[in-house]
C-alpha cells in the first residue's frame, strides 16, 4: 500500500514524542528534521516538504504546544490537519448537473491505464451513484482501445458510442454529446488517445474536444508509481487544457506515496478518484481527511462501513449474528461469513482500514488468504448433514473428505479447530453483549487475534 513506509516513520517520530513530558524548541527541530527527512525519502517535492514543515513549527508554537504537559497528541492534530490541507482539504466531488448530462473527459498519457479507469469510473457511477452512463470511444489511434471500452462497457452495463477509427475524436466526442443529450443520459466520459509523451498533435486534439463539447471535468490519470514525473505531467496538462481532477491510479501498490501529497499543492488540481486495484470495483472517490487517517496509522472506519454497506447482504448478516449469538453456527454460515469478508478486499487493506489493528506482513496476509480458501475448499468436500453437525466427523469422513478435496486431514483438523474457536468467541462476545459490558483486555479478551 502507498504511504506503508512513511505511515511507519511518521508513527515512530511520535512514539518518540509522546514519550517526552514536554517539549521544547530542541526537540520539535529534532521532530521536524525527522518528519522533513520521512517526506523526502517518501518523493515529496521539496518545496511542499519546505512548508508543510514551517507551517507545523508555526502553528504548533502559536498554539503555545511547547507549555503543554501532553503536546504528544496536539501535535499529532496539527500534522493531520497540514495532510489533509496538502492532499486537497475538502472533498473535490464531481459536480454533477441536474438538467443535462455531465460530461467528462478523460485523459492521460498512452499506457497509464486511462481506458480501463474509464471503465472503473463508468462502473462507480452506474453502481454506487446509480447514474445512466453513456461512454464514447474516442481514442482512434488504437484499435485495441476501442475494443476494450466496448468489452468494459459491456460488463459494466452501461452503452457506448463506437465509431471505430476512421472518424476523427473530435466527431465522435460532439456526437456522444447529442447522444446524451437526446437520450437524457446523466453522465458522458469520453476516452481520449494518449502519447507516450507530452506533444503539440495530441494537446491540439485535446483541446479541439474541449472547444466542441466544453466538458464540465477534465480528469487526467497518473500514475503513483511515476513520483514527481506524475506532478510534471499533470502541471503540463493543466496548462494546457485546465484540469479540474486528478484520478491517481496504483495508491494500493508500493509507491511511496510523495506525488499524492505533492501534486494539489504544485498544480491546485485536486485528486478526486484513487485507483486500489485491478478490479472495476477498485476505484473510490478520495477523500483527504480519511487518507490523512490512514497515513498517520489512524485506520479509515468509514470507508469499512462504506465498503461493508456495499458488498454486504444486510438481512444475511443480521441472520447470521443471530446463528453465532443463539448457538446454532454452522459450518456453512463459516463458510457464509469467510465469503462476505472477501468481498471487502485483502485482509491487510481490511486491517489497514481498523484503528489499532496490528500490521501483518505480506506473507502473513498471503497466508491468511491461502488458508480462508483452503477453508473454502474443505467446507465444500462435506456432505449438508456435515457441514451442520461438524461433531459427527470422525476419522473415516475425515480421510474422505481431505481425499476428495485434496487436502490433508491435518488441515481439515486446522479448520475444525477455527471453527470451534470462532463459536466460542461468540458466546463470550453474546454474554457480554448481554450483560452491556467490555470484556477484560477489549477484542483480544474474547479470543480475537489482536
Amino acid at each position: 500500500m502507498a504511504f506503508e513506509s512513511l505511515t511507519d516513520k511518521l508513527t515512530s517520530i511520535f512514539k518518540k514524542i509522546r514519550g517526552q513530558a514536554r517539549l521544547t524548541e530542541s526537540n520539535m527541530d529534532d521532530m521536524l528534521k525527522q518528519i522533513r527527512i520521512a517526506l523526502l525519502e517518501a518523493d515529496v517535492n521539496y518545496k511542499v516538504v519546505k512548508e508543510f514543515t514551517s507551517s507545523i513549527r508555526e502553528k504548533a508554537i502559536g498554539q503555545q504546544v511547547l507549555l503543554k504537559l501532553n503536546p504528544g497528541q496536539m501535535l499529532v492534530g496539527i500534522v493531520h490537519e497540514e495532510l489533509t490541507q496538502l492532499l486537497g482539504s475538502e472533498d473535490s466531488e464531481i459536480n454533477y448537473q441536474t438538467t443535462r448530462p455531465t460530461v467528462i473527459m478523460m485523459v492521460g498519457l498512452q499506457g497509464s491505464g486511462k481506458t480501463t479507469t474509464t471503465g472503473k469510473l463508468a462502473y462507480l457511477m452506474k453502481n454506487k451513484l446509480r447514474k445512466k452512463v453513456l461512454l464514447a470511444a474516442g481514442d482512434v489511434y488504437r484499435p485495441a482501445a476501442i475494443d476494450q471500452l466496448e468489452q468494459l462497457a459491456k460488463t459494466v452495463g452501461v452503452d457506448i458510442l463506437s465509431r471505430g477509427t476512421s472518424v476523427s475524436p473530435v466527431k465522435i466526442a460532439i456526437e456522444a454529446k447529442q447522444k446524451a443529450f437526446d437520450e437524457h443520459y446523466d453522465v458522458l466520459i469520453i476516452d481520449t488517445a494518449g502519447r507516450l509523451q507530452i506533444d503539440e498533435q495530441l494537446m491540439n486534439e485535446l483541446s479541439d474536444i474541449k472547444k466542441e463539447v466544453v466538458p464540465d471535468e477534465i480528469l487526467l490519470l497518473v500514475d503513483a508509481m511515476a513520483g514527481q514525473d506524475a506532478v510534471n505531467v499533470a502541471d503540463s496538462f493543466n496548462q494546457k487544457l485546465g484540469l479540474t481532477g486528478v484520478v491517481m491510479s496504483k495508491l494500493d501498490g508500493d509507491a511511496r506515496g510523495g506525488a499524492a501529497l505533492s501534486i494539489k499543492h504544485m498544480t491546485g488540481v485536486p485528486i478526486k478518484f484513487s485507483g486500489v486495484g485491478e478490479k472495476l470495483t477498485d476505484l473510490d472517490v478520495f477523500h483527504p481527511d480519511r487518507m490523512a487517517d490512514r497515513i498517520l496509522g489512524m485506520g479509515d472506519v468509514l470507508t469499512l462501513v462504506e465498503k461493508a454497506k456495499e458488498e454486504i447482504d444486510e438481512k444475511e448478516a443480521r441472520k447470521a449474528a443471530n446463528k453465532m449469538f443463539s448457538g446454532s453456527f454452522g459450518l456453512d454460515d463459516m463458510l457464509s461469513q469467510l465469503k462476505q469478508v472477501q468481498k471487502l478486499g485483502s485482509l491487510g487493506g481490511l486491517l489497514k482500514l481498523i484503528p489499532g489493528m496490528p500490521k501483518i506482513s505480506s506473507e502473513q496476509q498471503a497466508a491468511g488468504e491461502r488458508e480462508m480458501r483452503n477453508f473454502e475448499v474443505i467446507i465444500n468436500s462435506m456432505t449438508p448433514e456435515e457441514r451442520q453437525h461438524p461433531d459427527i466427523l470422525k476419522y473415516s469422513r475425515k480421510i474422505r473428505i481431505a481425499n476428495g478435496c485434496g487436502k490433508s486431514v491435518a488441515d481439515l483438523n486446522r479448520m475444525l479447530k477455527k471453527y470451534e474457536t470462532m463459536k466460542e468467541t461468540m458466546k463470550k462476545m453474546d454474554a457480554f453483549r448481554k450483560s452491556g459490558k467490555m470484556p477484560p483486555g477489549g477484542l483480544g479478551g474474547m479470543g480475537f487475534p489482536l
